[in-house]
C-alpha cells in the first residue's frame, strides 16, 4: 500500500511497570490528517511521541513493538535521531517559541542544518511564514520577540519554525487547546491547507474538532486503539458502544 506514510505494529510502552500503550497498530495515510481522540491519560500523547522518539528523553521508557516511516523502523540503532525529528516536526499544546526575534526562530532550523546565507535564510522564512499564515501579521516586525505575539500567533510562529526545515510529517499536541476560538479557527484551516503537502497526526479532546479537521480519527483508551475510521464513519457510525458512548459525551 504505497499511501501509508507511517506503520505501526504492536506497538508497547512501558512507563517503569506501567504500561502506557498496549499493542497498538495502526496505519497511517501519507498527506492526511489522524486525529487522536480519547479521555486524558489514556495514551494519545504518549503514542504521538513514539513517532519521533520523543519518549527517548524520558527515563525508564521500554517499547516493544515497530514504528516505520516509509517502511524504514525508526527504533533501529542506525536511525539518526536528529534526521528523524526534522522530517517529523512536533508541535505542543502550549506555544514555545524561542526568547528571539520572529525571524529568528523560524530561521533556526535551517541555520543548524548548515544554510548561512542570509538571502536563503530570509527565503526560508518568508515562505514558511506564509505556509503557517502569519506572514501578513508580522513581516513588519521580523525583528521584534516572538514572546510579544498573541498566543495564536505564537503557536503560527512554532509551525513555521516546523515548516522551515521541509518535514514529511508533522505531529500537533492539542496545538489549539490553549487558544480562543478565532486563533483556533486560523490553526484548523492551516492545519487543512498543510495537508496538501504534510502528514498530519493531531491529539485533540476536542470532538468537534477532530470532526471537523480529520481525515482519520482513532479512538484510544486505556493505552489501546478501540477503534480507527475514517472520521465521518467513526462520527456517524462507530463500530464499538465504548466509541459511541466517548463521543456523544457519555464519558471522557
Amino acid at each position: 500500500m504505497e499511501n501509508i506514510k507511517i506503520k505501526t505494529s504492536e506497538l508497547n510502552l512501558y512507563y517503569g511497570k506501567v504500561q502506557a500503550l498496549k499493542s497498538v497498530s495502526m496505519n497511517i495515510e501519507k498527506n492526511k490528517i489522524t486525529a487522536l481522540i480519547g479521555p486524558s491519560g489514556c495514551g494519545k500523547s504518549t503514542y504521538l511521541r513514539t513517532l519521533n522518539r520523543m519518549n527517548d528523553l524520558i527515563d525508564d521508557v521500554k517499547i516493544t513493538g515497530k514504528v516505520e516511516i516509509d517502511d524504514i523502523d525508526i527504533y533501529d540503532k542506525k536511525i539518526d535521531v536528529v534526521n528523524l525529528r526534522k522530517n517529523v516536526g512536533m508541535i505542543f499544546q502550549k506555544s514555545n517559541p524561542f526568547p528571539k526575534s520572529i525571524h529568528d526562530n523560524v530561521a533556526y532550523g535551517p541555520k543548524i542544518n548548515g544554510i548561512k546565507k542570509k538571502e536563503q535564510l530570509n527565503e526560508i522564512v518568508e515562505m514558511s511564514l506564509k505556509k503557517a499564515a502569519v506572514w501578513d501579521e508580522v513581516k513588519d516586525r521580523l525583528n521584534d520577540s516572538a514572546m510579544g505575539l498573541s498566543g495564536g500567533q505564537q503557536q503560527r510562529i512554532c509551525i513555521a519554525r516546523a515548516l522551515a526545515v521541509n518535514p514529511e510529517i508533522i505531529l500537533m499536541d492539542e496545538p489549539a487547546s490553549a487558544l480562543d476560538p478565532i486563533s483556533t479557527a486560523k490553526i484548523e484551516e492551516l492545519i487543512y491547507e498543510l495537508r496538501k503537502s504534510i502528514t498530519i497526526v493531531i491529539v485533540t479532546h476536542n470532538m468537534q474538532q477532530a470532526a471537523r479537521v480529520s481525515d482519520f480519527t482513532a479512538f484510544f483508551l486505556l493505552g489501546e486503539v478501540i477503534e480507527f475510521d475514517a472520521t465521518k464513519k467513526m462520527f456517524t457510525n462507530p463500530t464499538d458502544e465504548r466509541t459511541q458512548n466517548y463521543i456523544t459525551g457519555r464519558f471522557g
